[in-house]
C-alpha cells in the first residue's frame, strides 16, 4: 500500500470533522424563534446563544495553543467529536433540568463549542502533516466540507421539520450528535502525524517575533470578516431586498451562499496544480470586493443578490488558502501557529457582522450601507496579498 493510501482513513475522519463543526455552528440557529416560543426567551436572551458559542470557541483556539501539543492530536481530536456529540444530544434535555432553560442551552452549547473550536485548531494540521503530494489542493477540498456540512444541516433540518414538525426538534438534536459520536471512533483508529517534532515547532513568543506571522493574521481575520460578514447577513439581507418569506430567504442566501462557496473550494482542490495559490487568492480579493459594492449599490435586488451568492465563490479559498501560505512560509510554526491562526479568523468572523449590524443600525436600518462598510475587509486582505507577494519576489531575488 502507497504510503499516502492509508491516510485515506485520516481524511475521511477529517471531512465529517469539518461536517460536525458545521453541524455546531448552524443548527442552534434554526431553532431560536423555537427556543424563544418554548422557554419564553427575550430576544436579548436569544443573542447570548451565538454569543456564548463564539466567545467559548474563541477561548478554546487561544487555550489550544498552549496544551494541545502537550496532550497530543489524538486525544483532543476525539475529545473534539465527544464534545460536539454530548453538547448537541444534550440540546435536547438541558434546557428542561433548569428552572432557567436558557442556562441548560447555554451549557449544550459551551460543550459543542469546545468541540468546534478544538476541531477548528487540529483538523487541519493533522491534514498537512499527511504525506498527500497536492497540499493546496486538499486543503481547499477538506474546507469545502465545512460549506456541504453546512448545507446539509439546513436542508436536513428543513426537510425534517416539513415532515416531522418542528415540535420534534429534540429528536433531531440526537440525530445530528451520532455523527461525531461515530466519527470519534475513526479517529481513534487512523493513522495521525505530528505536524513539527517535539521540540522543533515555534513558541507563541517567536511567532508573535516573526514578522510574516502578524501578515498572515492579518490575511485570517480579512479571510473570516470577508465570508462571515456576507453569510451572517445574508438570509435578512436576501429577505429585505427581494421581500420573500425566511424560509425562501434561507435557501437563496445562506445556503446559495455556502453552495457556490463549497464548489469554490472543491473546483481549486481539483485544479490548484495548475493555479497560483497567491495570484488567485488576489483574483479571489477583487471578485469579493466587486460582489460587496454589487450587492450594496446595484439598483436592483436580483443584482443585489447575485452579488451576495457569487460573494461565496470568492471567499472559497480565502480561509484554507491563508493556511496553506502559512504552512508553506512558516514550516515550523506548529500547532500555536494553526491554533492563533483560527483565532484570527474568528476574530475576524466576529467584527465584520458586528460592523455591518452596527452601520446598518446607525443608517436607519439600512443593510445596504452595513454591506458596503464591511468592502473594507476584502480591500485589506488585498494589500495583505500585494505585501506577501513583494515579500516573497524580495526573497527569491536574493536566492
Amino acid at each position: 500500500m502507497p504510503s499516502s493510501q492509508k491516510y485515506r482513513k485520516t481524511l475521511l475522519a477529517c471531512y465529517l470533522g469539518f461536517v460536525t463543526q458545521a453541524i455546531a455552528a448552524n443548527f442552534a440557529p434554526l431553532l431560536f424563534l423555537t427556543f424563544k416560543n418554548t422557554y419564553l426567551l427575550s430576544l436579548e436572551q436569544i443573542a447570548a446563544i451565538p454569543l456564548v458559542f463564539f466567545f467559548t470557541q474563541l477561548l478554546t483556539d487561544l487555550a489550544a495553543a498552549r496544551f494541545v501539543d502537550r496532550v497530543g492530536y489524538r486525544v483532543c481530536v476525539v475529545a473534539s467529536q465527544l464534545l460536539s456529540a454530548f453538547g448537541l444530544a444534550l440540546l435536547a434535555f438541558l434546557p428542561d433540568f433548569f428552572s432557567v432553560p436558557l442556562w441548560g442551552i447555554l451549557l449544550a452549547v459551551i460543550l459543542y463549542a469546545i468541540g468546534s473550536g478544538l476541531i477548528e485548531v487540529l483538523i487541519s494540521p493533522i491534514v498537512e502533516a499527511c504525506p498527500f503530494e497536492n497540499k493546496d489542493g486538499m486543503m481547499s477540498l477538506l474546507h469545502s466540507f465545512y460549506c456541504w456540512g453546512s448545507v446539509g444541516v439546513i436542508l436536513g433540518s428543513t426537510l425534517f421539520f416539513v415532515f416531522f414538525g418542528i415540535g420534534h426538534w429534540r429528536i433531531l438534536a440526537i440525530l445530528w450528535a451520532i455523527l461525531p459520536f461515530c466519527n470519534a471512533f475513526n479517529f481513534v483508529r487512523c493513522p495521525i502525524e505530528r505536524l513539527v517534532e517535539d521540540g522543533e515547532s515555534m513558541t507563541i513568543r517567536q511567532l508573535f517575533r516573526t514578522p510574516i506571522f502578524w501578515l498572515m493574521a492579518l490575511l485570517m481575520v480579512c479571510s473570516g470578516a470577508s465570508e462571515l460578514s456576507m453569510s451572517q447577513w445574508a438570509s435578512a439581507f436576501t429577505e429585505s431586498a427581494l421581500g420573500v418569506s425566511k424560509t425562501v430567504g434561507d435557501l437563496a442566501g445562506p445556503c446559495l451562499f455556502a453552495v457556490l462557496m463549497g464548489l469554490a473550494r472543491a473546483f481549486y482542490g481539483k485544479y490548484s496544480e495548475k493555479l497560483d495559490l497567491t495570484k488567485t487568492m488576489l483574483g479571489c480579493g477583487v471578485l469579493c470586493v466587486c460582489c460587496y459594492l454589487l450587492a450594496s449599490l446595484a439598483p436592483s435586488p436580483i443584482l443585489g443578490l447575485a452579488g451576495c451568492a457569487v460573494c461565496g465563490v470568492s471567499v472559497g479559498i480565502m480561509w484554507p488558502g491563508t493556511l496553506r501560505i502559512s504552512s508553506q512560509r512558516c514550516p515550523k510554526g506548529g500547532t500555536a501557529m494553526f491554533a492563533l491562526l483560527a483565532l484570527g479568523g474568528d476574530l475576524g468572523g466576529s467584527l465584520g457582522p458586528t460592523l455591518v449590524g452596527s452601520v446598518s443600525g446607525a443608517a436607519d436600518g439600512s443593510l445596504k450601507a452595513g454591506i458596503l462598510a464591511a468592502v473594507i475587509f476584502p480591500v485589506l486582505l488585498i494589500i495583505g496579498l500585494l505585501l506577501l507577494k513583494k515579500s516573497f519576489d524580495s526573497t527569491s531575488d536574493h536566492d
